[in-house]
């Protein structure tokens, strides 16, 4: 089951359940649809893996499977996997 994480890993922008621009990798790294088009080319720094838009959880399906609350943050900001990869030692 999806963790519908609550805000954008670069930006830290709020991300509720039901946000449409809301955008995950197969590993549920998740940001917002300006940070994954304009920062970071539709793919995720994380795993280079595809970024598409979260599906929405039923809201009567967050009752008894609520959305997770742990903020995942990178307080430096992000960069695309492929200029991350270059930038590690």
């Amino acid at each position: 089951m999806l963790q519908l994480r609550p805000n954008c890993e670069c930006c830290n922008r709020d991300l509720p359940p039901a946000a449409l621009d809301a955008r995950i990798c197969s590993f549920e790294c998740t940001f917002c649809a300006d940070c994954t088009d304009t920062r970071l080319q539709g793919h995720c720094p994380n795993c280079g893996g595809e970024l598409v838009r979260r599906p929405v959880r039923p809201a009567d399906k967050l009752v008894n499977k609520p959305a997770s609350t742990e903020r995942v943050f990178k307080p430096q900001g992000c960069a695309p996997a492929s200029l991350a990869a270059q930038m590690k030692p």
